[in-house]
């Protein structure tokens, strides 16, 4: 059992800023990687930013350079994107996903939280 689960969504007007967070739990034995994705109305879901766990480094989409953070609290299984700037093409819902190892020896998969809204909106 793994379980992500996305807050901090919301609606904010243009240039404003959002925290996005997502908890993970459950039989977690590491967490390899994490990031957020979104998927805007009509669009297909996109990578807004990665991190590895254990480098810290971390990718971002170009359109977010520079106004979104992605981070890690690996002792609290938690991942953050920290928006500014936000623009109303920003606007999606916003996924969170991690590659998860449920035990040592098991394989690491993919998981994902149910999505949380932002809206960028005047």
């Amino acid at each position: 059992q793994v379980q992500l689960v996305e807050s901090g969504g919301g609606l904010v007007q243009p240039g404003g800023s959002l925290r996005l967070s997502c908890a993970a739990s459950g039989s977690i034995f590491s967490i390899n990687a994490m990031g957020w994705f979104r998927q805007a109305p009509g669009k297909q879901r996109e990578l807004v930013a990665t991190i590895i766990t254990s480098t810290g480094i971390t990718n971002y989409a170009d359109s977010v350079k520079g106004r979104f953070t992605i981070s890690t609290d690996n002792a609290k299984r938690t991942l953050s994107l920290q928006m500014n700037g936000l623009k109303p093409e920003d606007t999606a819902v916003y996924y969170c996903n991690g590659v998860v190892q449920t035990s040592r020896s098991s394989p690491a998969f993919k998981y994902w939280g149910q999505g949380t809204q932002v809206t960028v909106s005047s």
